[in-house]
């Protein structure tokens, strides 16, 4: 069997983050509400480590929102459509990837999103896995529009909660912020929760954290192929696990741009504004394995490059592209992690905006 290509979407194959724009655009200051929200969502997820909650469930959380705002399927659709915007020479990269091996794409991403882009890149929806919604179906009550209204409000007026690195419980962080954790709690789990909307948060499945993990499960399952077959590109909190079943199997996890929580669970840390560098190393990757991947990450230079097994066409692009200095393609490792993470976390920021690239 082939060895398989499986990555996240937003980040490695687009620039958007389709629920921050989609809420940034039809809620009055949706651009702190879910900012503020996703903060709450990597606070749950990774530092009070909430039982049964998955990382990425901020596309949950926000919905009853939009409800609020009369968000329909349609107008996600249009909107999806008409605001993708591709890392540059994607196109290419999922053309040449797909014609040497299977590709999948694991994206916590709303399905009309998925569906956009699989039209704008030709790439088959029957090979995604993302977050299955139909936003029509709940109705709400006038009333519980205006109470939603009014909670959006607040939320979008509450300080932004920092994280600290060594965070381990809701006592670490600040007393201010302990407060809006608990006001949030509230929020969601006892005043939504009772509305009608309320069944929302028990009916989507966000595919995030270890619904990613799943989803490659599910993918090796079609190919019946081993673990250690599989080459993943992640970028965010919600590719944690997934990067982490990867690993522990013997397959190549690759950050794209990636956060810190990307950086600090990945094997092989990208910088680039273009996914020529992905086509690159999934060419190796797929033709002879994880050893030689990482060879060619050891040896990131022209002169290696052009020793080595790399399709001479791929590699005319990339010296096209970079006639000075390569992409930074670099082995995670403990002396280097806290450098590239900050690094990688700034580069992100540049590619894809200040607001986009600073969600966990």
């Amino acid at each position: 069997m082939k060895r398989m290509f499986v990555s996240d979407c937003e980040g490695p194959i687009s620039k958007n983050d389709n629920a921050f724009e989609l809420t940034a655009h039809f809620v009055p200051d949706g651009d702190k509400l879910f900012s503020l929200i996703s903060k709450y969502d990597d606070v749950l997820a990774d530092v009070v480590k909430k039982r049964g909650y998955t990382a990425g469930s901020t596309l949950k959380l926000v919905l009853p929102f939009l409800r609020a705002y009369d968000v329909t399927d349609r107008l996600m659709q249009e909107f999806s459509a008409q605001n993708l915007i591709l890392i540059s020479g994607i196109n290419d990269t999922l053309g040449y990837i797909r014609g040497i091996t299977e590709a999948f794409i694991v994206s916590t991403s709303y399905e009309h999103y998925i569906k956009a882009l699989c039209n704008a890149v030709a790439f088959p929806f029957e090979n995604t896995y993302c977050t299955q919604l139909s936003i029509d179906k709940y109705s709400l009550t006038a009333q519980e529009k205006q109470k939603l209204k009014n909670l959006a409000k607040e939320i979008a007026q509450m300080p932004s909660i920092t994280i600290p690195s060594s965070a381990k419980s809701l006592k670490d962080l600040s007393q201010q912020d302990q407060t809006s954790v608990k006001r949030l709690d509230e929020i969601f789990w006892k005043k939504i929760a009772e509305m009608s909307c309320g069944k929302i948060f028990s009916e989507v499945t966000t595919v995030g954290g270890e619904q990613k993990a799943q989803a490659i499960r599910d993918a090796t399952a079609k190919l019946r192929a081993p673990l250690s077959d599989v080459m993943y590109v992640g970028d965010s909190i919600t590719d944690v696990e997934a990067f982490l079943l990867v690993r522990e199997n013997g397959g190549l996890a690759v950050s794209f741009n990636g956060n810190s929580y990307a950086v600090k669970n990945a094997e092989v840390a990208v910088l680039s504004e273009n996914s020529v560098v992905t086509v690159v190393l999934a060419d190796v990757f797929i033709k002879h394995g994880k050893a030689a991947a990482l060879k060619l990450v050891e040896n990131w230079n022209r002169d290696a490059l052009k020793k080595s097994t790399v399709d001479t066409s791929l590699l005319d692009l990339l010296f096209e592209l970079y006639p000075k200095a390569l992409p930074k393609v670099q082995i995670v490792t403990p002396k280097n992690m806290e450098s590239l993470t900050e690094e990688s976390s700034e580069f992100r920021k540049r590619v894809r905006g200040e607001a986009v690239g600073k969600l966990g």
